[in-house]
């Protein structure tokens, strides 16, 4: 029997990532890299950040009214991921479209526009070249999310 490729309803996704948010004049850009876990969907899940050696810096997880992120330190809740991600990256980052994104196709949810590298969706620029993604937003300030998964099977948990 041959096995399909998981649905975004039930990705397990991992590798590292790196968000860098483009500074200006008066702001000095943000930025930083992690290990991640990328599990569920994005009506229900999991993102799980993880330093260079191993230790869990965050994980956040949400299902449908319910968003949550876990530090060492503490547990907050947030309206919706799009809060939470400009809160830990200081703009917004679409944890709902990685799911289809890192797996190079455009997320179903909403329309897009094919370009020669890739596409373009929710205001971004995606390119895939599996394993590896580049995600860059448009809008000011520019946001490059880039990601590359691990190796092996991503539908097995």
């Amino acid at each position: 029997m041959q096995k399909t490729q998981p649905t975004a309803a039930e990705a397990r996704l991992s590798g590292r990532i790196s968000v860098t948010v483009a500074g200006d004049v008066h702001n000095r850009g943000t930025g930083g890299a992690a290990s991640f876990e990328l599990i569920g969907g994005p009506e229900s899940g999991r993102l799980e950040l993880s330093a260079p050696l191993g230790g869990l810096v965050a994980r956040a997880s949400w299902q449908p009214g319910l968003v949550l992120l876990q530090t060492p330190d503490q547990q907050r809740r947030f309206d919706d991921l799009d809060s939470l991600t400009r809160e830990m990256l200081g703009e917004a980052v679409p944890v709902a479209a990685l799911f289809d994104w890192l797996q190079a196709r455009p997320w179903p949810a909403a329309p897009h526009q094919k370009t020669d590298k890739g596409f373009e969706q929710l205001g971004w620029r995606i390119e895939p070249r599996l394993p590896a993604l580049v995600a860059t937003r448009l809008s000011e300030p520019t946001v490059t999310l880039r990601a590359r998964l691990d190796g092996g099977d991503e539908g097995t948990p």
